[in-house]
């Protein structure tokens, strides 16, 4: 028997920090910089993105994406959702977390609670039941959600220049619905989620995140020792 094995101390939970927001507010970038600037504190980071973020999940993601699960009703689109979350928890977000290693997704459950509602109309219980059968204990231990408003979020799209996917392509009523939503998150969890200003330059909104997730997460640097 390996005693020495047996009695090491198991590796400390990772920081699981999500970014949510509508389409065009910067979320893919502002992960990546935040992904930098933690590996350079020398920490593990695993960069993820829902739907996806697995082998399994990004085969789902890709018929969510085109269109193609559309066509069979909003909660047959929901279940698909949490398929694919399931198996991303289970084989990226979960072993990632026990080894110790920061876990960035560029969306989440926040998602679902937001568009499933706005575009599937799927009732609130039911989203709730499936997100208890699939999340469990995985919740955020921050969600930054990147607001921008909806005119700014179109012309960043507009510039993007690429065909819009499933979500994109909606009427600016339902981008301004999913941007009212996510506040609305964000005003009944405040201890979880933080909303920054996503017009800003990208490097002062990184900055701007990286105020919230240092102080909170990242142990304080020891101070000098004093010169001999």
């Amino acid at each position: 028997m390996n005693t020495v094995a047996m009695n090491a101390p198991a590796a400390p939970r990772g920081r699981f920090i999500t970014f949510e927001g509508g389409e065009g507010a910067g979320k893919s970038t502002q992960l990546a910089r935040l992904a930098a600037r933690l590996r350079r504190r020398g920490l593990t980071v695993v960069e993820t993105r829902e739907p996806g973020g697995s082998p399994g999940a990004e085969v789902v993601r890709t018929a969510i994406l085109s269109g193609a699960a559309k066509k069979y009703g909003p909660f047959a689109e929901a279940m698909l959702f949490a398929a694919a979350r399931a198996d991303h928890i289970a084989q990226t977000i979960r072993p990632a977390l026990a080894s110790g290693a920061y876990v960035l997704s560029d969306r989440f459950v926040d998602s679902t609670r937001v568009y499933q509602t706005v575009f599937g109309e799927v009732p609130a219980d039911a989203l709730a039941g499936l997100e208890r059968l699939t999340v469990g204990d995985m919740m955020p231990d921050l969600t930054i959600i990147l607001d921008l408003p909806v005119e700014a979020s179109v012309e960043r799209l507009r510039k993007r220049g690429a065909a819009p996917d499933r979500f994109e392509g909606e009427p600016l009523e339902r981008h301004r619905a999913i941007r009212d939503r996510f506040l609305a998150l964000a005003a009944r969890e405040p201890g979880r989620f933080a909303v920054v200003d996503a017009s800003a330059d990208e490097d002062m909104v990184e900055q701007v995140i990286w105020s919230l997730v240092e102080p909170r997460f990242l142990p304080a640097k020891a101070p000098a020792e004093p010169a001999a």
